[in-house]
């Protein structure tokens, strides 16, 4: 797009002209600061992305399936996760 040093020149001449000199250092920060939020926007879109795509890495934790089970009267002492899970999905199962 802007091969040769005098197209960039004009393109520097144009901004000074519509900003001017003391306007330019706020255009660059604000410039800036666009870029930051875009870049941090695009990496949150790509994190829930890769959170919806790969369901195994944001599993909930064995406290969920405490509370799961507690909530519906089961008794959870001395019990690991797998069998709370299975005692979990047979009581809905009988409701």
């Amino acid at each position: 797009m802007f091969d040769s040093p005098i197209e960039w020149a004009i393109v520097v001449l144009v901004i000074l002209v519509l900003f001017g000199t003391k306007k330019l250092p706020e255009f660059a920060r604000n410039v800036g600061r666009a870029s930051g939020e875009f870049t941090r926007g695009k990496m949150e879109i790509e994190k829930e992305i890769r959170a919806a795509a790969n369901p195994a890495a944001t599993a909930s934790t064995g406290t969920d399936v405490v509370n799961a089970a507690k909530a519906l009267g089961i008794d959870t002492s001395n019990k690991d996760e797998t069998v709370l899970r299975r005692e979990i999905s047979d009581k809905l199962k009988t409701s």
